[in-house]
């Protein structure tokens, strides 16, 4: 059987620019048969059928004079959030499919004293997630971590290189053999969380590289819940799909 690239299909079937198919590919947007297209160059049946997920806008949570924070949305980049308020400072990142509470700073002071604060670890960074399995007890992972970074970064539990880190894991609700977690980090590590949790043998629900895929779910299940820094507390609601799974 005859097959072609998952994004010229795609790009065929929408309309739209090869390099705008591929785009919402890389960034989870699309599903096939109910399942998540992983590969934009990856080769399927020319009958294939698409659905092209409509990624949410980013939501300002709150702004004064020296800080803004936002509502990422899963499939948005670091970058393209940072392209929207170009004229403001990130001041810390989420990974693609992680939505949730991002800071910007409003000036250079500001962003100084923000700076030094998540170096001493007294920012609170809370989140929330899905994972299999049942967790009842509270776990701790303090294992550094070391990563590669290339045009996908690439993160493991590393005892001789890797930089500290630390993350908490409490359990909130169990749902058949699913749970889900609020989770604190001391540290912000590339994909520390990710990482940590399939150390404890509870990956992240979606979560394609160091968790576990979904039919039901076409994002990871990792939400930045709560940050608070000097005075300010930050919330963003969970997500409709962490209902999924009844929680």
């Amino acid at each position: 059987m005859i097959k072609e690239k998952a994004y010229k299909l795609l790009a065929i079937q929408e309309g739209i620019t090869n390099s705008k198919a591929k785009e919402l590919i890389d960034k989870g947007l699309v599903t096939a048969a109910g399942k998540k297209v992983m590969i934009a160059r990856g080769e399927i049946s020319p009958t294939t059928m698409f659905k092209v997920k409509e990624m949410p806008n980013i939501r300002k949570i709150f702004e004064d004079n020296d800080i803004l924070a936002v509502d990422k949305p899963a499939h948005m980049n670091t970058s393209e959030a940072e392209s929207i308020y170009k004229d403001y400072i990130l001041l810390n990142r989420l990974d693609r499919d992680t939505s949730g509470v991002m800071l910007f700073a409003k000036n250079k002071e500001f962003q100084a004293r923000a700076i030094q604060e998540f170096k001493e670890h007294k920012v609170y960074k809370e989140y929330v997630a899905v994972v299999e399995g049942k967790i009842i007890d509270e776990a701790v992972c303090d294992l550094p971590i070391s990563t590669i970074k290339g045009k996908t970064a690439k993160s493991r539990i590393d005892l001789r290189t890797g930089k500290s880190a630390k993350t908490t894991v409490s359990p909130l609700m169990i749902e058949g053999n699913k749970s889900k977690v609020k989770i604190v980090i001391e540290t912000g590590r590339t994909h520390q969380i990710r990482v940590h949790l399939a150390y404890l043998n509870m990956p992240i629900i979606g979560d394609t590289q160091y968790g576990v895929n979904s039919t039901k779910v076409h994002r990871m299940l990792l939400h930045s819940r709560v940050t608070k820094i000097f005075n300010y507390t930050f919330e963003s609601p969970e997500p409709k799909e962490f209902r999924t799974y009844g929680f």
